[in-house]
């Protein structure tokens, strides 16, 4: 009765995260997805607990620190959710992320050392190597220590990578590379992939040595692997490094015949793999190129960036409040700068005195604006903006030419004429918001530094441009003022 229990347990677990996953795809069903992935992650958590035998019939010990962990974890977990600042919110999923990865690596580290003990004769499954045969090996399962080598790997890579894309995330890490990096990276790997091999093959003596010199260049790996990856990259790396936790998670799943372990994993894992496919291809870029391209990672910029642009115009608080207050449609563009500011409530009180001039109010969302997938869609979403005023980037361009104004608060990269113009420009070919398509753009920036591809965007400096200098929250707030005062 109790296993029939627990397997409830564990697909009444599975089912919700599907259903969960479903309600994700939509802000207005988005927490309530959420909550109802969380209530079948519970119900699994407290099945296994108290309801889990192991073959012999011996259930769960330990009780004491299995509770603690799980109310210690609690507690941080909560207090990091309630003081973290959106602002923060890419560094901590970020840093969440690799925490599962170093679960699954942990999980394969403790399964290893149960089959070390086997050879070692401290575990009664299998007797010592010396009871046995010269040529006689204990029947362990090639596919168990496949997933327990996988688990670890996969684990690593996704733990230490989430460290540095945090780091960088945070400006605690700088970029780094050296010449012939990837050439070196790719080394690596394979060095990793040979000493799994030959720990496949089942090396007594050496097993060890050679697990735990995997764990160490998995660790490197995932340093080095991030290390050259700019930070315009971020939501990509992000996402892959996602996918990676999900499928370490997997591992551990098949390792102990948990199905709701193993289907947890395998969504996350596919989730985290098609949104960075998504990605990929909303940058007009393969993923081969995300990974070795150094993309916005510190260089120098180029000849899109170097030539001289010319002159560009200011626009005033007074004159911008005019312009927008008899517009007919309006196209707001969040970028970064919005988040740091952390305006996104006085954008939609803008947007709000807006539309009762009857000024039609839109939000055009670039795939990979901000530093994190949906970062953007987030920042709005918890200042209650309506999701359908939100458009994506092909319905966005299809609107421009019919906008007469369209406000960029600190986007940069995602409305760069030269990925369409310039050749020479690191972004060329990816796909950005076709703003210049409308009457009049007023961009928002603190200066006209570089965006973080480190290149000089020449929308600046078209006639139809104006610039609006400041923090992108005050500016609001001041520009809220003047169109009231109209």
């Amino acid at each position: 009765m109790e296993f029939n229990i627990l397997t409830l347990c564990y697909l009444i677990g599975s089912v919700t995260f599907i259903l969960g996953l479903k309600m994700l795809s939509h802000p207005a069903t988005a927490r309530k997805g959420n909550l109802i992935a969380a209530a079948g992650m519970t119900i699994a958590i407290f099945g296994t607990i108290f309801l889990y035998k192991d073959d012999a019939g011996n259930k769960l010990h330990n009780y004491g620190w299995i509770f603690g962990g799980i109310f210690l974890g609690g507690i941080v977990g909560a207090l990091a959710a309630k003081k973290v600042k959106m602002t923060a919110m890419p560094e901590m999923v970020s840093m969440f992320n690799g925490m599962g990865g170093a679960c699954a690596a942990l999980i394969s580290i403790v399964e290893f050392d149960h089959i070390s003990k086997l050879f070692s004769g401290n575990a009664t499954l299998y007797p010592p190597l010396s009871q046995l045969g010269p040529d006689t090996l204990p029947a362990i399962p090639t596919g168990h220590i496949l997933i327990i080598i996988l688990g670890l790997i996969i684990g690593s890579v996704s733990f230490a990578g989430s460290m540095i894309a945090w780091g960088k995330l945070n400006g605690k890490v700088k970029d780094f590379s050296f010449k012939g990096q990837h050439i070196f990276n790719i080394v690596l790997l394979l060095v990793i992939l040979g000493l799994a091999a030959y720990l496949v093959g089942w090396k007594p003596a050496a097993s060890p040595i050679i697990f735990y010199a995997i764990f160490a260049l998995s660790l490197s790996y995932g340093v080095f692997f991030v290390f050259p990856i700019g930070g315009a990259d971020m939501p990509v790396v992000i996402s892959l490094l996602n996918s990676f936790t999900g499928v370490a998670a997997a591992c551990g799943g098949f390792l102990y015949d948990n199905k709701v372990m193993m289907t947890g994993g395998i969504l996350v894992g596919a989730a985290g793999t098609l949104l960075t496919m998504l990605m990929c291809k909303a940058m007009n870029r393969s993923l081969t190129n995300v990974l070795i391209g150094s993309f916005g990672g510190g260089a120098k910029a180029g000849p899109a960036g170097a030539k001289s642009q010319g002159a560009y115009k200011e626009i005033s608080l007074s004159d911008t409040a005019v312009v927008m207050s008899y517009a007919h449609k309006v196209f707001i563009v969040p970028g970064y700068g919005l988040a740091v500011a952390q305006a996104q409530h006085a954008c939609h009180e803008l947007e709000k005195i807006l539309e009762s001039k009857g000024v039609e109010v839109k939000y055009a969302i670039h795939p990979v604006a901000g530093r994190m997938p949906g970062h953007m869609n987030v920042l709005l979403a918890e200042a209650d903006v309506s999701y359908e005023k939100l458009q994506e980037m092909e319905q966005a361009n299809e609107e421009f030419s019919s906008t007469d104004v369209v406000l960029v608060l600190g986007a940069n990269d995602v409305v760069n004429p030269a990925a369409k113009t310039d050749p020479s420009s690191p972004i060329y070919g990816m796909p950005i918001l076709d703003v210049e398509l409308a009457k009049n753009v007023i961009v928002n920036k603190r200066s006209m530094k570089p965006g973080y591809a480190g290149i000089e965007n020449n929308l600046f400096f078209q006639p139809k441009t104006s610039m609006l200098f400041g923090d992108a929250k005050k500016v609001l707030q001041d520009l809220i003022g003047e169109i009231k005062n109209l």
